[in-house]
């Protein structure tokens, strides 16, 4: 199933800018990875290995016109790159998909994720024709596992060993929010 998005961009609110992924934007998305490896390196696996601006465009060139069908967005916020949010692992056969994302620390405590996810709830459920939609989060993450708990995500339970970091693995938080509890 290839996915079009019917608009490059979702307005989540007069601040907060959702914009599709394209390959141009692999050179601020690793300046900011760059830029703060201890604050992003805490809890994303992928940071280490993010070593130079082709690992972000062999990153993005998965994302960018591939048939993964897992629609990924760019964040802005007051016209500034923020951070990423997305689907991930998408299985249109059971109507099912995860979202991910990450946030720049000088975006942190604005509501930013929690307002992002709200309208990719609704797009997921709406135009993806999605039934489940799940969030992991590191379960030691309380900061993240806060933004599943407050959009009213239910908690599944633990992933053991389920994401790989440089130092080891995390256990994961496993939430989901069926079709059915929106």
């Amino acid at each position: 199933m290839k996915i079009t998005l019917s608009t490059p961009e979702i307005q989540v609110s007069p601040d907060i800018l959702l914009k599709e992924l394209t390959a141009a934007d692999a050179q601020i998305i690793f300046d900011t990875i760059d830029t703060q490896r201890s604050y992003l390196g805490e809890w994303l696996p992928f940071v280490p290995f993010t070593t130079d601006v082709s690992f972000t465009e062999a990153f993005v060139n998965t994302y960018v016109g591939s048939p993964r069908n897992n629609p990924t967005f760019t964040i802005w916020y007051k016209g500034a790159f923020a951070g990423l949010i997305g689907f991930k692992d998408s299985d249109y056969d059971n109507e099912k998909t995860e979202i991910g994302y990450w946030l720049s620390e000088d975006f942190q405590h604005k509501g930013i994720i929690t307002l992002a996810c709200q309208k990719l709830i609704k797009f997921a459920f709406d135009e993806l024709q999605m039934n489940r939609i799940q969030i992991k989060v590191a379960e030691a993450n309380t900061k993240s596992r806060n933004i599943p708990e407050r959009l009213g995500f239910h908690f599944e339970g633990i992933e053991r060993c389920g994401e790989k970091h440089a130092n080891g693995y995390f256990d994961l938080c496993v939430y989901s929010l069926l079709k059915s509890d929106y």
